[in-house]
């Protein structure tokens, strides 16, 4: 795999001429069937890859660019890879370094881990202090009354909670990890005096979100090459995690709130 290259280019490059980013999506487009302009932009927004720049501002990717695109791509796809994980590994292949890539279970693990939805969120505890089942698909469960020591709340705040569709149970009455960390953070705005009801228009604004994720992967899920449908979980991860940073950014800038 080549190293990542950048710069500025001139129109041509050792491995032959610069492509357009059409043009890859192009070249791509018959292993990766998912790949989307949108994808190979954020890969870069992310620093995976770095084409050149024409003196215009428009990208143009070498052989290299395309043979490293690919071969994240198919991190993602094959081995489970967060971009984290993929960016780490990139690096230490670019140092020169021999590195060995994760099987499918730690690849997995490295997904459903600290990539989660609390790992970006100080101060929250995970489930380990707890007892726990583990469901048929595969979740953490957690009962009632461990859900109301994990997050501070007594019952009827709880029931509270489940009356506005804040926070539901599974049909085995157990709780998922991220009706901990939801339940964490509706106590802690409430300390503020947001009271569940206030808390609506944030659930009905998550839905619609959500809606948006499941719109680019439902095709991915229903696509005949089994690859592709397990690529759909990682690229609603990407996009789950690029819509609340958007969220987050637009309520910044409504408040006025400089960056930390």
């Amino acid at each position: 795999m080549a190293r990542r290259s950048g710069g500025a280019g001139n129109g041509t490059a050792a491995g032959g001429t610069l492509l357009s980013i059409g043009a890859v999506l192009g070249r791509l487009r018959e292993e990766f069937p998912e790949v989307t302009i949108s994808k190979i932009r954020f890969l870069e927004a992310e620093g995976l890859i770095e084409p050149r720049r024409t003196p215009s501002g428009y990208r143009k990717f070498g052989a290299g660019d395309v043979e490293r695109l690919a071969y994240v791509l198919r991190l993602q796809r094959d081995h489970y890879l967060p971009l984290r994980v993929i960016r780490e590994h990139l690096d230490a292949l670019d140092r020169g370094e021999q590195v060995a890539l994760p099987g499918p279970a730690e690849s997995r693990e490295a997904l459903g881990g600290p990539q989660g939805p609390a790992a970006d969120l100080p101060g929250l505890p995970g489930l380990t202090d707890f007892p726990v089942q583990q469901g048929p698909a595969r979740e953490t469960r957690i009962g009632r009354d461990e859900l109301l020591a994990a997050t501070g709340a007594d019952g009827a705040e709880l029931d509270q909670w489940e009356s506005y569709g804040l926070v539901e149970a599974g049909r085995d009455g157990g709780y998922d990890a991220d009706a901990v960390t939801i339940g964490r953070l509706i106590a802690d705005l409430g300390r503020f005096g947001l009271e569940p009801r206030h808390l609506r228009a944030v659930k009905a604004a998550a839905d619609r979100e959500a809606g948006l994720v499941e719109q680019v992967v439902a095709p991915l899920r229903r696509h005949r090459n089994p690859q592709t449908r397990t690529h759909a979980e990682t690229t609603a991860r990407e996009l789950a995690a690029l819509s609340v940073r958007l969220h987050a950014a637009m309520v910044h800038a409504a408040l006025g709130l400089r960056p930390r």
